[in-house]
């Protein structure tokens, strides 16, 4: 993976407030594969024990996002991006810390599609979900169609 991918990765997409609030931590990074853990915490649940939907959604945005910026190069220069669609199915209600292992199935000059798997401390499946980006360009030949 080049630098500027890893940059976009550490600085701008785990320095984002809600990774931070979230306490989402890279445990492996690749060119289309990226592995975020995101620490079980109450004040994350909807009842007592039970992490919010919105937070299993929300760490398999960000993973999605990271995969993304994966592909990042001098070669793409690449100004920012954004999730366009966003798919989460919840097979289990989540009580410890997750594992979200994104992986680019399909990537072009103007975006991605991430397939997402959410695992917990046992390694049972919790969530899947798929994130299509969009990948922003500066200069005269910006976001091609």
């Amino acid at each position: 993976m080049h630098p500027l991918a890893n940059h976009w990765i550490e600085n701008i997409v785990l320095q984002s407030p809600v990774a931070q609030t979230l306490s989402i931590t890279a445990r492996s990074a690749d060119i289309d594969h990226v592995t975020f853990v995101m620490p079980f915490s109450e004040a994350l649940t909807t009842t007592p024990g039970v992490l919010h939907g919105g937070a299993v959604a929300t760490l398999i945005d960000t993973v999605g996002a990271a995969a993304s910026a994966s592909g990042i190069s001098p070669d793409v220069p690449a100004s920012g991006g954004a999730t366009t669609n966003l798919l989460v199915n919840y097979l289990r209600s989540a009580s410890t810390d997750l594992t979200a292992t994104a992986t680019v199935v399909h990537r072009t000059h103007s975006g991605t599609l991430t397939e997402v798997h959410v695992t917990d401390t046992q390694g049972d499946l919790v969530a899947t979900g798929q994130v299509n980006s969009r990948i922003f360009y500066e200069g005269p030949d910006a976001n091609p169609k």
